[in-house]
């Protein structure tokens, strides 16, 4: 079983690769290419995302009632997100670019959910059959490769010479992920028990509160980075670099923090690495025009930082879900609720208001229009970061290892 742990690092790295251009890069294409304005593109990924949200809960309970047929339902909804990755990048719109944009978006964002949620409850049972701390142990592989999807993704549209090109690459990528994990999802025959076990869970509930916080900075600092870079720093054409620096980072440090968590516990590292992140964000508030070596270091730091979050928290969370409730589809279901709340409304709030305070994407910005992009890019996630590390710090989650190596087997109760 263990030897099968590089297809859970391929089919991570298909999901993560997907990830990066929905979140960062596609507003900033439809506005270059087609003229959209960024009020436009922002009330459409509010209301995307808020559909994106609402339907995660509905997604898990529907890969619990097809657990039996788990991997026939996988190889559809990878086709489809595929196919609409083509659609969104490489077809000319065949309508209004506003709805195109839409309708991909949505068929993206629907398969993506239902892949995230049937690969993350999976994990849950893999982790059950691996020695030596399991969940951190799969954790490592998994989250360390869809690090690496990141970072391809990151300079795939450069290297491949636009987004058409990343697009045909993406189908590739996507036919060979859903073939390596082929043989994988035939042991998905476990029963979830429901969202009410899971939210009547004590230690459940603060992870997923945890997890909603913990993910606003990043879904802040995602939504900005493009502008941040092109206008703020003056930088046009250093995105792909510094995307790449920043995800390099992490998929680096993600091993390194699980072996620190399996010695010192995942809830310390965890607030060490969040501290590490505020440091990062706090000087990014001073960057101006031409200081790309600063940010290049902020990119080092604040990637190390998140390469924890990606690994940890989804551990601590799936050694819960063992516990409480094995099948765990509609625990990953609520997980992924809590974790696109916050880029549903990151997307709503901050772009309009960009908007609002005078700045204009790819044009001449007053001072104070660039000042409030700094303080929106790197101020509200220094706020934000400290409030999740407050929620962590209340979390009573005692990491006891039991005479057990594997990590599920620790107790994680209040």
């Amino acid at each position: 079983m263990a030897s099968r742990l590089p297809a859970y690092s391929l089919f991570a790295a298909f999901l993560a690769s997907a990830g990066l251009p929905l979140y960062i890069h596609a507003p900033k294409f439809y506005v270059d290419e087609y003229g959209l304005s960024l009020a436009a593109l922002g009330s459409a990924l509010f209301v995307l995302r808020l559909l994106d949200v609402v339907q995660d809960p509905i997604l898990g309970r529907l890969a619990d009632r097809f657990r039996a047929w788990r991997g026939p339902s996988v190889m559809i909804a990878g086709c489809m997100m595929a196919a609409a990755m083509l659609g969104l990048f490489a077809v000319e719109p065949l309508f209004d670019p506003l709805w195109w944009f839409a309708v991909m978006l949505t068929v993206v964002f629907s398969s993506f959910s239902y892949l995230t949620i049937c690969f993350y409850a999976q994990g849950v049972a893999k982790a059950a059959d691996l020695a030596d701390q399991g969940h951190l142990q799969l954790a490592r592989w998994r989250e360390t490769g869809a690090l690496l999807g990141i970072c391809a993704a990151a300079v795939a549209p450069v290297a491949l010479g636009g987004y058409a090109g990343f697009a045909l690459a993406f189908v590739i990528l996507a036919g060979l992920a859903l073939w390596s994990m082929t043989r994988e999802w035939q042991g998905a025959t476990l029963e979830s028990t429901g969202f009410g076990t899971v939210l009547r869970d004590v230690v459940a509930r603060r992870l997923l509160l945890v997890a909603l916080v913990n993910a606003a900075p990043v879904a802040v600092s995602s939504t900005l980075f493009l502008f941040f870079v092109e206008s703020r720093l003056q930088a046009p054409g250093w995105e792909g670099p510094f995307l790449l620096l920043f995800f390099l980072s992490a998929a680096l440090a993600a091993p390194i923090w699980g072996r620190l968590a399996e010695r010192a516990g995942a809830k310390l590292v965890l607030i060490w690495a969040m501290f590490l992140a505020i440091a990062a964000f706090a000087m990014a508030v001073f960057l101006g025009a031409g200081d790309l070596w600063g940010f290049a270091v902020i990119c080092v730091a604040s990637g190390a930082a998140i390469g924890a979050d990606m690994t940890l928290l989804p551990a601590l969370f799936a050694a819960r879900m063992e516990q409480v409730s094995p099948g765990a589809s509609e625990g990953f279901g609520l997980w992924s609720f809590v974790s696109k709340f916050t880029l549903a409304l990151a997307a709503v709030v901050l772009l309009p208001l960009l908007e609002a305070g005078g700045f204009k994407a790819g044009q001449e910005n007053p001072e104070d229009a660039l000042r409030l992009l700094s303080y929106l890019y790197a101020g509200v996630p220094c706020v934000l970061k400290l409030a999740a590390i407050a929620l962590l710090v209340t979390t009573q989650i005692n990491e006891q290892i039991s005479d057990q190596p594997d990590f599920g087997e620790r107790s994680l109760n209040r």
